[in-house]
């Protein structure tokens, strides 16, 4: 399946078992779950995705990738 690279913002591929992103244009490798959070930190647009499973977050920012570990 086609997705957006985070990165270079081409097209990447993700594995049809939904376990890892590659983009062939900048060399970008994944696991699904790290492309997940690397689109919610980066682009404010996604950020509430994990809201959804998280309940209220108002007044909460995302915070940063070394937070999530």
């Amino acid at each position: 399946m086609k997705i957006r690279c985070p990165k270079c913002k081409g097209s990447a591929e993700l594995e049809p078992d939904f376990s890892l992103v590659r983009c062939q244009d900048c060399d970008l490798e994944m696991t699904y779950g790290e492309y997940v959070r690397y689109i919610a930190h980066s682009d404010v647009v996604y950020s509430d995705i994990l809201g959804d499973y998280t309940g209220a977050t108002a007044g909460q920012n995302a915070g940063t990738l070394d937070e999530w570990d």
